[in-house]
């Protein structure tokens, strides 16, 4: 059963999480994640997702955090509002790789981001930061197409 509200529990956990999200070599794949990876198409994203791709470490390191993040929402370990609107920077990358991600699911890993995916679909929080990061992208894809 969900809580109803959050609790100190949740807040301890955020704030761990922040910590974690501030050590030197996540902060660094933060940054090359979500300040240089936009994926225009499939085959841009399923390159990130290569071991020999110079963004794979990065990738693998921002995915598979913002997964466990997530998925503690997800299987009603934390508050599902509150550590998703605490935890929002996950949204980002979900929304980058949304369009590609049945495809890579048939091809590549059956499971690929579901805890994200949750959190973008059944979540209020999830949904209004799916829905900005994705009016955010498209104003930058039709912006670098007006170059």
């Amino acid at each position: 059963m969900s809580k109803e509200k959050p609790d100190h529990h949740d807040a301890e956990l955020v704030m761990k999480l922040y910590d974690l999200r501030r050590e030197a070599v996540m902060r660094a794949s933060r940054e090359a994640i979500n300040g240089h990876f936009f994926p225009r198409d499939y085959d841009e994203f399923l390159a990130v997702t290569r071991p020999d791709h110079p963004q794979n470490a990065a990738f693998r390191q921002v995915s598979t955090y913002w997964e466990m993040v997530y998925g503690m929402a997800h299987h009603e370990i934390a508050h599902a509002e509150y550590l998703v609107e605490n935890s929002g920077e996950g949204m980002i990358l979900f929304t980058k790789i949304a369009p590609f991600l049945q495809r890579f699911r048939d091809e590549v890993s059956a499971h690929a981001f579901r805890h994200a995916e949750w959190a973008a679909t059944q979540t209020a929080t999830g949904r209004r930061l799916a829905e900005l990061f994705q009016s955010r992208l498209a104003a930058r894809a039709a912006a670098a197409k007006a170059r």
